[in-house]
């Protein structure tokens, strides 16, 4: 009774604290490691190909009790090389966007993700929405809150907190687009790009795994085409050869920890959990990734913490778990006793994504 307690308790809740800590901790490494020299696109591509040379072997130790897979067509590849190509989009602004501002606006601006994934469910007609329902209305409310959120940080600093205090600021448009300010900005600017394609990712994601549900398989294709597809995207885009041979510092370091932990263990844990606890329970970590990055950023990379990122955090985060409540409280009122614990209990089923007829 007790070690099944734990399994279904304290593993979880550690497994995704650990999820969190190391998504920061590959955000802060990159950051480290391109201020040093290390070419985004020399990341990306190395990143890539040695998670599919990971999650290779991975195939046949957890599937060779499995001899039959579902059939497999040219349509679904197709599918699964859109997931590749969104994915490296989404690589490419995510980092640069980075590289332009920090690892905790990254992380701040990434609790984006539910609320703009909504917002193309509703676009793409895959969302009902009823302007009478209270969980429709607390998804339209968190959606408002989260974005503007996101513009609060994005266009507002305020007041130093970890440094020798300034008057209020809010950010000038009239100035270089090297300045610290308009760097700011564009790295926000690309940060919420990057949480928009990882929406439509998301999207397509429920599609595959809707017909073809084998979650490491698709993992492992998807990470295969975005490596095929980034390598000479990067390598016509990074002409500099001397940046593609890494050393032994930390850009190699920061490699490896992305394809281990970041394509590998980040992918996995998570899955895992969805299955144990519902895709509901991993979404309510997200926020903690604020926390983690803003000390982390502050500790060893020197980050100014401004008075407007925390403000806009908390108003992200308050639009995270309203939208969240919406939907695993329209899950449960639209098939009480049998959908609903069907909808929260499927691993295939990200959060506010689920198939066709729900999303």
């Amino acid at each position: 009774m007790a070690d099944g307690h734990c399994l279904r308790d304290m593993v979880p809740f550690l497994g995704m604290v650990t999820v969190e800590a190391t998504n920061v901790v590959l955000n802060v490494l990159f950051k480290s490691a391109t201020s040093r020299g290390m070419s985004v696109y020399v990341f990306i591509v190395y990143s890539y190909a040695v998670a599919t040379l990971i999650l290779f072997p991975l195939l046949f130790i957890f599937n060779r009790k499995r001899l039959l897979l579902p059939p497999f067509k040219f349509s679904l590849l197709c599918k699964i090389c859109s997931l590749g190509f969104i994915g490296f989009l989404a690589e490419i602004v995510a980092y640069k966007g980075i590289d332009y501002s920090s690892p905790t606006l990254a992380s701040v601006i990434g609790n984006l993700t539910p609320a703009l994934t909504f917002t193309l469910a509703i676009f793409f007609r895959m969302e009902k929405l009823a302007l009478r329902s209270l969980s429709s209305w607390a998804k339209i409310t968190g959606t408002i809150a989260s974005i503007s959120g996101a513009l609060i940080v994005v266009l507002y600093k305020g007041l130093q907190l970890t440094s020798t205090s300034s008057p209020l600021q809010f950010i000038s448009f009239h100035q270089p687009l090297n300045s610290p300010q308009m760097k700011w900005v564009i790295g926000g600017l690309l940060l919420v790009a990057e949480d928009l394609l990882v929406s439509i990712w998301y999207i397509v994601q429920a599609q595959v795994m809707e017909v073809y549900p084998e979650e490491l398989v698709v993992v492992f294709l998807s990470n295969l085409c975005l490596t095929i597809i980034s390598a000479p995207v990067c390598l016509i885009a990074e002409k500099n050869l001397s940046v593609w041979r890494v050393e032994l510092d930390i850009a190699l370091a920061a490699i490896v920890f992305s394809a281990f932990w970041g394509s590998a263990f980040g992918m996995v844990v998570p899955t895992w959990v969805v299955r144990l606890k519902g895709p509901v329970y991993v979404a309510m970590f997200n926020p903690l990734s604020i926390v983690i990055a803003t000390a982390m950023g502050v500790m060893f990379l020197g980050d100014t913490l401004y008075l407007g990122s925390i403000i806009g955090a908390i108003v992200i985060s308050i639009g995270f778990y309203i939208v969240t409540w919406g939907k695993a409280k329209e899950e449960t009122i639209e098939d009480f006793g049998v959908g609903s614990l069907e909808s929260l209990s499927n691993p295939k089923i990200p959060l506010l994504l689920s198939c066709q007829s729900e999303v």
